[in-house]
């Protein structure tokens, strides 16, 4: 029988993506730019949610039969994979994450896929959470070329499985390493900008110091930061330019930092007067300890500026942010291979947190 080639969509109208993680910091900004610029739209999320252009779907990635019985009848061309579960161990991390990977793309394995973009990190360059910043660190700024660690990494057995259905299926793919991933979504485990607004409210309401919690490393040294419409604009130019396919790339905002000098900028957008700023003092000072004992004026604070959310642990992830800024190592990402390429998306840093504090105040999250 002979084998009929499916037309390669070539315009917004004739292509339709799938983007897994819809609900989620990178999931919905690129559902966002898909939708605006005129694909048709799958939204796959454990409660589908539509919208105008955008159809949700319903699946659990972690029960292939939900994923087979969910996109039975589907056939897009390219899909956006950008969810992933914390497991206690790495092991877990892998067999679930991995895991999850392989059964979304086993159960398209019907669909006309073109290419397969997936989101990663620079736990890549620096270990897994249970290895973070053992062993043989890279120097910065991190490079793709990067062997990868020799310690179990759940990224690469996400990656592993991208590369065997490519080979099967056909498709070509792109992996997306991203650094500390700011944009708007609620109930997200790792949202450092809503859990750094959050901070500044607590601290503007109960007269807290506003106290960086990480370490000196952090507070003195450069690194960088990625806002979720700059890696929703970096994974749509894979999936859609030559140059993009089969590469992963290192994808941050294109600015470094210290965030000495940011701090006090994110206090000011906040609303935080001065002199409640405070910087790194002796020893890293971590928000879940800093927080604790005040968590529980947040229903009160809810309710005094009608606010959406009275759960505070559905805005602030302490131990992410925590993590990101305690690191006691230099984090800074190379952009260069994806520039040379062809990609030129460019956010500053500070910029993309003031604009996201104002979205988080017109929809009442924060005062």
């Amino acid at each position: 029988m002979d084998t009929i080639e499916t037309p390669e969509p070539t315009t917004p109208a004739q292509r339709t993506a799938l983007v897994v993680g819809a609900s989620g910091i990178t999931g919905s900004a690129l559902v966002d730019r898909l939708r605006d610029a005129g694909w048709e739209v799958l939204a796959l999320s454990r409660r589908a949610s539509s919208s105008a252009g955008v159809r949700g779907i319903a699946a659990d990635l972690r029960d292939p039969e939900s994923l087979r019985t969910a996109l039975a009848d589907e056939r897009p061309t390219h899909v956006f994979f950008t969810a992933w579960q914390r497991m206690p161990t790495e092991v877990e991390n892998i067999a679930v994450n991995g895991g999850m990977v392989c059964d979304l793309l086993a159960a398209l394995s019907h669909a006309p896929l073109r290419h397969v973009a997936l989101v990663t990190g620079l736990k890549h360059y620096l270990g897994p959470f249970e290895a973070y910043g053992e062993g043989r660190m890279p120097d910065t700024p991190f490079h793709e070329e990067e062997p990868r660690h020799e310690t179990p990494n759940f990224y690469y057995a996400q990656e592993d499985e991208l590369f065997a259905a490519a080979e099967r299926q056909g498709f070509t793919w792109s992996v997306h390493r991203s650094h500390t991933v700011i944009g708007y979504a609620v109930g997200n485990a790792m949202n450092m900008g809503l859990t750094i607004a959050v901070q500044a409210t607590l601290a503007k309401e109960l007269g807290l110091p506003f106290v960086f919690p990480g370490s000196a490393t952090q507070w003195n040294g450069l690194t960088d930061m990625t806002d979720a419409g700059v890696l929703a604009e970096q994974m749509v130019w894979a999936a859609t330019d030559p140059a993009g396919a089969d590469e992963a790339f290192n994808i941050v905002n294109g600015d470094v930092f210290r965030w000495r000098w940011m701090w006090p900028r994110l206090a000011a957008h906040l609303g935080v007067p001065p002199e409640q700023v405070v910087g790194f003092e002796g020893a890293p000072r971590p928000l879940e300890q800093q927080m604790a004992e005040h968590e529980a004026a947040w229903p009160g604070i809810a309710q005094k500026h009608g606010l959406v959310e009275p759960d505070i642990s559905r805005l602030a992830s302490w131990w992410h942010t925590d993590a990101d800024l305690g690191r006691d190592i230099e984090v800074v990402t190379d952009m260069g291979k994806s520039r040379a390429a062809g990609f030129t998306g460019y956010r500053r840093t500070e910029q993309a947190f003031a604009e996201l504090f104002v979205r988080y105040r017109a929809d009442r999250l924060i005062p």
